[in-house]
């Protein structure tokens, strides 16, 4: 496991972790689907989870445009007490159409 972040329990740790550059700010649902930067859509993860987020954020973007889903939640979980989540769930689907689009990204 390349992370542990078992210890980052409060913000201000992961404010201090994003200071050194080991973590950064995130907003679970996407800005791009109408995600605000309020403290119940923000998350502290390492750089290479933003970018994957990021990528993922791009494929539902073009699967909005494409009319391939019309629905998306995202759901942190988590490990012990750590405010770092332990893996991001993604679920787009479609009202009327079958099928779903479910990437997780597995952080620690």
């Amino acid at each position: 496991m390349p992370f542990d972040f078992s210890k980052v329990t409060t913000v201000a740790k992961a404010k201090e972790l994003e200071a050194k550059g080991e973590l950064v700010k995130i907003l679970l649902f996407p800005a791009e689907f109408g995600g605000e930067d309020i403290p119940a859509n923000v998350v502290y993860v390492p750089a290479i989870t933003a970018e994957a987020k990021n990528m993922i954020t791009g494929t539902l973007v073009k699967f909005v445009k494409d009319d391939l889903i019309d629905n998306l939640s995202v759901e942190p979980e988590y490990k012990g007490k750590s405010i770092v989540p332990s893996r991001i769930v993604m679920k787009a689907t479609h009202q009327t159409k079958e099928g779903q689009f479910v990437p997780t990204i597995e952080i620690w």
